[in-house]
């Protein structure tokens, strides 16, 4: 590897720039970096708007919100607190629930509220004790979780509708269908966390539709963007009516700049035939993978939804990683190191996803070298 060595990367900044490095460029430059979100800019607004208008469509009885953030871990950590108030306020007689319960192999983020729902031990316990009062079930075991929610404890159930950090693990219709069904018996709220499974990546604008299931509440962050920080937390009227002004803020969530970034990145993604063509490019990718790795015998399972694809192996994928950055292209490992997490930008090109599946085709010997 040398300094001027080009790179393919199938991991841009942990699946941070949908549309790539160095491409998002605004129509309209934001002159203003920074307001006071005492105010609303122009920006902030029309970005709010055009989320709401793709969000939550078919609930047309209701107004939905959007909570600016920085990241996807604020924009959890405000979840949290959401859904805290919004079981104070639906039962002022002292007996609202607290708890939370979120899925094996989970990733919400590292801040403490959201890493207490994070179930990777090892991100954990360094910082004990995280939040308490939350719960952990069987990701896809869904009488496992409603008996959990049942207990009248939790305040909402976070779920990623596709694990990222976890494995590249994809929830099914009746799963997801079963928490909305027990959250409203119960009176718990269903939170989506879509920060990397969201905005294109499943070849869906979100995640959820492609099971037909909606959420109380959805957070969004890394690509919306493209590159820039930003968090999004988006909700129900029903919940949206239970926060007061102050209740939470930001200083800099919704900022004028990145609010522009995010209209461009938006943009390019709801451009007619943009999806499909990321779904199509999911597949085929999936398709030549299967073709080029058959025969590997640690190669277990290809797996995942649009650009969200995970090779399973019967080792640690660490060497594997490694020998592809030393041929110029970028992955990571995901679940417990022995997956490769394949998240490359949505723009990425046929030839291109063909040159990264020939590639860790040829630096699969390094997983015999490593075990050797």
């Amino acid at each position: 590897m040398n300094s001027l060595q080009s790179f393919l990367a199938l991991n841009p900044p942990a699946a941070a720039a949908a549309l790539g490095g160095a491409r998002l460029r605004p129509s309209r430059a934001a002159t203003l970096v920074h307001a006071s979100n005492v105010q609303y800019t122009v920006p902030q607004v029309a970005l709010a708007k055009r989320l709401v208008e793709a969000s939550f469509a078919d609930r047309a009885s209701f107004a939905d919100r959007v909570f600016f953030a920085n990241t996807g871990t604020e924009a959890n950590e405000a979840a949290i607190k959401f859904a805290r108030k919004f079981q104070r306020v639906a039962r002022p007689d002292g007996d609202a629930p607290t708890e939370f319960m979120s899925f094996t192999n989970c990733f919400h983020g590292r801040t403490m509220g959201s890493l207490a729902l994070t179930s990777k031990v090892q991100y954990r316990e360094p910082f004990a004790p995280v939040m308490p009062g939350a719960t952990f079930a069987e990701y896809g075991n869904l009488e496992e979780a409603k008996k959990v929610i049942q207990s009248g404890k939790i305040a909402a159930v976070f779920v990623e509708p596709v694990q990222g950090e976890g494995g590249i693990h994809s929830a099914t219709k009746e799963f997801l269908q079963g928490l909305r069904d027990a959250c409203d018996e119960a009176g718990a709220l269903l939170v989506f966390d879509e920060v990397q499974c969201g905005l294109g990546r499943t070849g869906y604008l979100w995640a959820y539709e492609a099971y037909g299931v909606l959420p109380d509440i959805m957070t969004l962050a890394k690509p919306l963007a493209g590159g820039l920080p930003i968090g999004v937390v988006l909700v129900t009227e029903k919940v949206a009516s239970a926060i007061n002004f102050g209740d939470h803020g930001t200083t800099f969530g919704g900022g004028p700049l990145v609010c522009q970034a995010a209209l461009t990145t938006l943009d390019k993604i709801q451009k007619p035939g943009f999806l499909a063509e990321v779904a199509k490019k999911g597949e085929n990718f999936k398709q030549l993978l299967s073709t080029k790795l058959s025969g590997n015998a640690h190669v277990k399972e290809i797996r995942g939804i649009g650009l969200i694809v995970g090779i399973e192996l019967d080792v640690p994928a660490g060497p594997l990683v490694d020998a592809c950055l030393d041929r110029g292209v970028i992955v990571l490992t995901a679940g417990k190191g022995n997956v490769v997490r394949l998240v490359p930008p949505l723009i990425i090109s046929e030839k291109e996803l063909e040159q990264a599946a020939e590639v860790i085709r040829d630096c699969l010997p390094a997983l015999d070298a490593s075990t050797s």
